[in-house]
């Protein structure tokens, strides 16, 4: 998936006797899909860009399972992010197009299938019924079913569903694909790649001015502007001020794969998804057959075991909601990191040192914020302005938490 990845070219010598890349106008720190999209814009804006990152197109994304539920992943106290999750979300359709044409015809495997959430007893009903209350004062897009009315959408579902919601504009993408666009879409774009991790933030006259690479030749990379993209490790970066070290934390999410043999298909025809005795689970289908079971949510610091646990935990609430799944070849268990931020939404522009921005802490909707994330960065990278909708998810919205606690 890399192999059409370029390197950069043979650095300059460096009188310390470290060599040194020739200087760029930015450098993205992370190759997941936050980095690779603020890295591709960047360079489509006319930037000359590099990008660090061991393994490019790696990371939570290959874990995913890419719903793009705006709608359907709206918790109370988070109607701030729904603006900014529904933004994403519209920008979607032309997003797909555009990178199918910068990455040479690659599909992101973009499904407008829609949604549905389901209730399993009456404890779920409520929660729902409330669910789908603070969707309609937010002004959103949801339509009650009863429990037949669920099952003559998705035959599949289990008897004892007793309601549900259809939501049509929760969507569905490809993660994995989708990084594999990016990649070759930054690579067309001319995305120097330096296949190594940053091991430190290099600074000068107070500000950012690039990185150094944990590579033989500890490579420094200069840059005018260093973008922080490294999803759960962007608070590890040495060299970074502590005031201004991003607040991210990882959550582990196990995710299961089963393959839906012919004879079986249509097994399900959308997202369905549901909370069971508290914790939530959803069942996604691709075209091509795949059905993603997710995710845990485990406060577990850097672990990625997959557990017997968490498998047994998912099989067991997905075969609540859709019995059937018993008959499908389990073909892949993975964990991966989701880089939680204090109040669970993304920390995108600038800090208070000059010369580095953030781009992460996405957390549950890294996925769903890829389109929006390359926008905003790319307007900050090219005018220095971040754009008036991500303004709230400012970096420096928890300065003042850090100063307090410092105190």
């Amino acid at each position: 998936m890399h192999s059409s990845v370029r390197t950069t070219a043979h650095p300059s010598a460096h009188p310390s006797g470290k060599s040194r890349s020739s200087g760029y106008d930015v450098l993205v720190i992370g190759g997941g899909i936050i980095g690779l999209v603020t890295a591709w814009r960047a360079a489509r804006a006319g930037l000359r860009t590099a990008l660090a990152d061991p393994a490019p197109g790696g990371g939570a994304a290959q874990v995913a399972a890419g719903m793009l539920a705006a709608v359907t992943e709206l918790h109370y106290g988070e109607e701030t992010l729904l603006g900014l999750n529904l933004a994403s979300a519209a920008r979607y359709p032309q997003f797909a197009a555009d990178l199918a044409d910068a990455s040479g015809g690659m599909d992101i495997g973009y499904r407008a299938c829609g949604t549905l959430a389901v209730a399993l007893d009456s404890d779920d009903r409520l929660h729902l019924r409330e669910l789908h209350a603070l969707q309609r004062r937010c002004g959103l897009e949801s339509q009650w079913l009863t429990g037949r009315e669920c099952r003559r959408l998705e035959p599949m579902l289990a008897p004892g569903v007793r309601g549900g919601l259809r939501v049509d504009g929760d969507h569905q993408v490809d993660p994995r694909r989708l990084s594999a666009a990016l990649l070759a879409a930054c690579e067309r774009a001319g995305v120097s790649f330096h296949r190594a991790a940053a091991s430190r933030l290099l600074t000068g006259a107070d500000r950012a001015v690039g990185a150094v690479l944990d590579d033989r030749d500890a490579t420094e990379v200069r840059a005018d502007q260093v973008v922080l993209a490294a999803g759960s490790l962007s608070g590890r970066l040495d060299g970074v001020p502590p005031e201004v070290v991003a607040p991210v934390r990882p959550v582990k999410g196990q995710v299961l794969r089963l393959s839906v043999p012919p004879a079986y298909a249509p097994f399900l025809s959308r997202t369905v998804r549901a909370v069971v005795r508290g914790s939530h689970v959803y069942l996604v289908p691709r075209e091509n057959g795949e059905l993603v079971i997710g995710a845990t949510s485990e406060e577990l610091g850097w672990d990625t075991t997959v557990t017997a646990g968490g498998v047994y935990e998912l099989l067991r609430d997905a075969h609540e909601l859709v019995p059937g799944i018993t008959e499908l070849p389990l073909v892949e268990t993975r964990a991966g990191l989701r880089p939680g931020s204090p109040d669970n939404a993304p920390l995108l522009g600038p800090t208070d040192l000059p010369g580095l921005h953030l781009a992460t802490g996405h957390y549950r909707n890294g996925v769903l914020l890829t389109p929006l994330t390359g926008d905003v960065m790319a307007e900050l990278l090219t005018t220095g302005e971040l754009p008036e909708i991500a303004r709230p998810f400012t970096p420096r919205r928890f300065a003042l938490t850090r100063q307090e606690s410092y105190a």
